[in-house]
């Protein structure tokens, strides 16, 4: 049987946005599909060992897109996605995939399109319409001058009108191409494709009226590979472990604070830097690596401080475990929100960050059974999902069609 051809499309603004494709691309057997990864160049040490066949597409760099992140402004303009499609569509009629695979790569709304290549878009069920959210103010300018309660009713007065100015770039593409608008929601936006795939549960983020096109993937684990530090079989049997990486979208610069609040408490610590970050002198309790299998560190932890993105979350919560999320951007909010409601975790802005409601917040997860028992609870659900199987499900009714 001839095998079908599999490309995978990688925005790679942000770590996670590299990783959970590279994941999905090597769940799917080699036998039945020949994958392809296409990914901006600088993410190579991170394929090693996939057996992938590697494509360069240009994103922009990750400064700007944390740049405006937190200034609150449209992280593409129409230019820029322009000359997207017009590099996807030099792959796309290069490689001539029977599916394309793209994550958080907004281009493939027309590009895929043009090449009338079957496009499937891996996103977070909090991005949905189909599923109902709770907004808060992220760490935007906003927040930083007027009171929390305040800028949150701001925020969500404005934000239709910001959701319509983020909209904009990728319809003026969109018009110029002939295709019809997709509106003024920034949810459609992200979540036009043929096909759409949560990396999340329902369970957490609950839909309603969801189109047969929709479905939900489960969780989807991800942790680069390399070499595990010295210290890694010497940490087994130490005092109540808790796992810290704030990862690479915008929060990392706190890790050195995050470790100074930490160094009182009876806990040994084990950090990740993502390789950005200078932590200077270590406190006594706190072990720290650029990167740790995420999902291993978790297992072994009673804890997780994250930024409150979805991929750390995933892993603590597939291990039990509870996380404190020190958010920055509306994702990760938006995935907070859904830790909170199952019960699993506690929420600190980082951008009113402060050591003592830090140390509060940790004993109280380290001390109190509740958000154990719902990360347990969480863990269980995330048992139900094969990631892997509905890829391959999804990816086996596209090609009969």
């Amino acid at each position: 049987m001839e095998r079908k051809k599999i490309l995978f499309v990688a925005e790679a603004v942000t770590l996670a946005h590299v990783g959970r494709p590279l994941a999905l691309a090597q769940m799917l057997d080699r036998q039945r599909y020949d994958v392809h990864f296409a990914c901006a160049p600088g993410y190579e040490r991170f394929l090693q060992g996939s057996q992938l066949s590697n494509w360069p597409l240009t994103s922009i760099a990750s400064a700007r897109f944390l740049a405006a992140l937190a200034a609150g402004k449209p992280v593409y303009d129409a230019p820029t996605l322009a000359q997207y499609v017009l590099d996807d569509m030099r792959l796309l009629q290069e490689l001539r995939p029977d599916v394309v695979v793209g994550d958080f790569r907004l281009s493939l709304s027309v590009s895929a399109r043009l090449v009338k290549v079957p496009y499937v878009s891996v996103t977070n069920a909090y991005w949905s319409p189909y599923v109902t959210q709770r907004y808060q103010v992220p760490a935007i300018a906003l927040a930083r001058v007027l009171p929390i309660p305040l800028a949150d009713s701001l925020f969500n007065l404005v934000r239709p009108l910001a959701f319509a100015l983020h909209s904009r770039p990728l319809n003026q593409v969109r018009r110029a191409y002939r295709l019809p608008s997709l509106g003024h929601d920034l949810r459609r936006i992200y979540t036009d494709a043929d096909y759409v795939l949560y990396a999340d549960i329902p369970e957490m983020f609950p839909p309603s009226d969801l189109p047969a096109s929709h479905s939900y993937l489960g969780p989807v684990m991800w942790s680069p590979p390399g070499e595990l530090p010295a210290w890694w079989d010497g940490v087994s049997g130490m005092r109540d472990i808790v796992y810290v990486t704030l990862g690479s979208s915008g929060q990392g610069g706190l890790l050195p604070q995050v470790l100074q609040a930490l160094a009182p408490l009876p806990v040994t610590v084990i950090a990740a830097t993502a390789g950005n970050v200078d932590v200077g002198v270590l406190p006594d309790n706190a072990l720290v690596a650029d990167y740790l299998p995420g999902e291993l560190a978790a297992a072994r932890s009673r804890l997780v401080i994250c930024n409150g993105g979805s991929p750390t979350s995933q892993q603590a919560l597939a291990a039990g475990v509870p996380v404190l999320g020190i958010a920055g951007n509306l994702d990760q909010y938006l995935n907070m929100d859904g830790v909170l409601r199952a019960g699993a975790g506690a929420l600190l802005r980082s951008d009113r960050l402060a050591e003592e409601p830090l140390r509060e917040a940790v004993l109280q997860l380290l001390s109190q059974p509740e958000s154990r028992e719902g990360a347990a609870r969480v863990a269980q659900q995330f048992q139900r999902y094969d990631a892997g199987a509905r890829l391959a499900g999804c990816l086996a009714r596209i090609l009969q069609r």
